[in-house]
């Protein structure tokens, strides 16, 4: 089945479906907390478009339907990887690391990558891990000061031929 999903740049005509598809990614994460505040579900399209402006978006796509997204930028030393989302019934089947490694290819020459998850979101920190991400520190979410997060690193290994 992941031989079937392709990976390609997101268009600004995407982030609708994309926004519908981060609402229902984070759906599962909102019920295991009891807030249905957090930013992933609250975000606009609006504010999705502006996140375009700054971000490269990636897309999965399965046929023509998008299955999958992760967002990220550079900011020096540092290439920040946000929102990671998957369709429930795409989960654990490689999508989510089929999109970091190609998110990861578009910003080869950068020292690190950078992302924060929940901590009690064990799953997401095992995927993080398990491509060499590595917890580097905790920090209480100051929006919501229920959230603790985890703030994790991946060196990059950049190859000189």
């Amino acid at each position: 089945m992941i031989e079937n999903i392709k990976i390609a740049k997101a268009e600004y005509n995407d982030l609708k479906d994309i926004l519908a598809l981060q609402k229902i990614a984070f759906l599962s994460e909102a019920e295991f907390y009891n807030d249905y505040t957090i930013e992933p579900l609250t975000q606009t399209l609006d504010s999705i478009h502006t996140d375009f402006e700054d971000y490269i978006f990636l897309k999965a796509l399965c046929g023509n339907e998008i299955i999958g997204s992760v967002k990220a930028r550079e900011t020096g030393d540092f290439c920040y990887v946000g929102r990671l989302i998957v369709k429930p019934e795409f989960q654990n089947k490689g999508v989510g690391k089929k999109l970091l490694a190609e998110i990861e290819r578009e910003f080869s020459a950068t020292k690190q990558f950078l992302l924060f998850t929940e901590s009690k979101s064990i799953k997401n920190i095992k995927l993080y891990e398990s491509v060499g991400y590595e917890k580097r520190e905790e920090f209480i979410d100051e929006k919501n000061p229920n959230l603790l997060f985890i703030k994790m690193i991946k060196e990059n290994i950049i190859r000189s031929f």
